[in-house]
């Protein structure tokens, strides 16, 4: 297989994996809804970012380190489920707050975008299931010693694969139409979005407790 063929499969398979619903979509749309367009496009590109670093992480052999180093993957799915719970707890608790008025969602327009990106980063990367996929995903399609292009080419196009799709969900959840639909199950929506995370968050945990050496 040739390294363009190599590096199509691998930012087509990533890109599937992105548009599978998970604790970023969750995270990318509500953001987008509550706050504003622009918070939304700042955690996705957050994500782009976080799957840029997965990207050069499993070049560098993340996969073989997690399986092969017990007590790191055992870290990284405390944290990461720890994490997870908490943005669940957050969504959980707000389910009750009324949808801000489009003059608040004007007024949050001016606020710093860096706090978005921030928990858009954070969301991506502690996400142990995304380090093992993106392991497994490199493991899979790279030869042994991959090009010296590719450790450019795959970082950048997993960036704008992950990026791109989460600009699109910004863009599609910040609109009027999804907002206002939104806004009439905004108690539902957020109870079962945190839940969700919330129970991806203790399943983290828990496998974490079962790796846990006796």
């Amino acid at each position: 297989m040739s390294s363009i063929a190599i590096l199509l499969s691998i930012v087509g398979t990533v890109l599937i994996g992105a548009m599978s619903p998970g604790p970023s979509f969750v995270l990318v749309s509500h953001t987008a809804i509550i706050r504003s367009r622009k918070a939304g496009l700042a955690a996705a590109l957050g994500m782009g970012i976080g799957g840029a670093i997965f990207a050069l992480l499993a070049l560098a052999g993340l996969h073989a380190l997690l399986v092969r180093v017990e007590w790191a993957y055992l870290l990284f799915k405390l944290f990461g489920g720890a994490y997870l719970a908490y943005l669940g707890v957050r969504i959980w608790r707000g389910a009750s707050l009324p949808l801000p008025l489009e003059q608040a969602v004007s007024v949050d327009q001016g606020a710093p975008a860096w706090k978005s990106f921030a928990v858009g980063l954070a969301t991506q990367l502690s996400n142990p299931k995304t380090a093992l996929v993106y392991g497994s995903i490199f493991a899979a399609f790279l030869p042994a010693p991959p090009e010296r292009w590719l450790f450019t080419a795959l970082p950048l196009g997993v960036f704008l694969v992950e990026a791109g799709w989460y600009v699109a969900v910004a863009l599609v959840f910040s609109a009027d139409r999804p907002r206002a639909a939104y806004g009439r199950v905004k108690y539902i929506v957020d109870r079962v979005a945190g839940a969700v995370l919330v129970g991806l968050g203790l399943r983290l945990i828990l496998d974490a407790m079962r790796m846990r050496p006796v």
